[in-house]
């Protein structure tokens, strides 16, 4: 991350900076679960590019490398006909099962993937609900 010197004389980041959010066992596994996030660059793969290299532990939380970690079992088989447009993100860019990488409120995948543009002040989650059984 490059910096500039403000009016000062101290370093202040430059790049984009995002709200960073985090819940669940993100929240856990992060040094600081809420947070004001600069990295350089504008896509959503910039910032977990960046964040990741800090913190490598959560991308194995959260990014699925093949298809069979991204898939869980036990879901309800879908209609036939699907309403709307669906598509997945291309296999190395999916999340685990029931994790999450949101902008603004909406799931990457209805995005860009990881190519989403990224601006100065947009909200950034990463979700991974606990999840208890019987």
């Amino acid at each position: 991350m490059s910096a500039t010197t403000d009016a000062e004389g101290g370093a202040e980041p430059t790049g984009t900076t995002v709200a960073l959010h985090a819940t669940g066992h993100v929240r856990d596994a992060m040094t600081k679960p809420h947070q004001k996030f600069t990295f350089e660059g504008d896509t959503l793969r910039d910032l977990l590019e960046t964040l990741f290299d800090e913190q490598p532990d959560l991308a194995e939380m959260l990014i699925a490398e093949t298809e069979a970690e991204a898939t869980t079992e036990g879901w309800a088989k879908p209609p036939e006909n699907l309403p709307g447009t669906w598509h997945k993100n291309p296999e190395g860019e999916q999340t685990k099962p029931y994790a999450r990488v949101l902008v603004n409120g909406k799931f990457n995948e209805v995005l860009d993937g990881f190519d989403t543009k990224i601006e100065d002040q947009d909200r950034v989650s990463l979700v991974y609900p606990f999840i208890f059984c019987c």
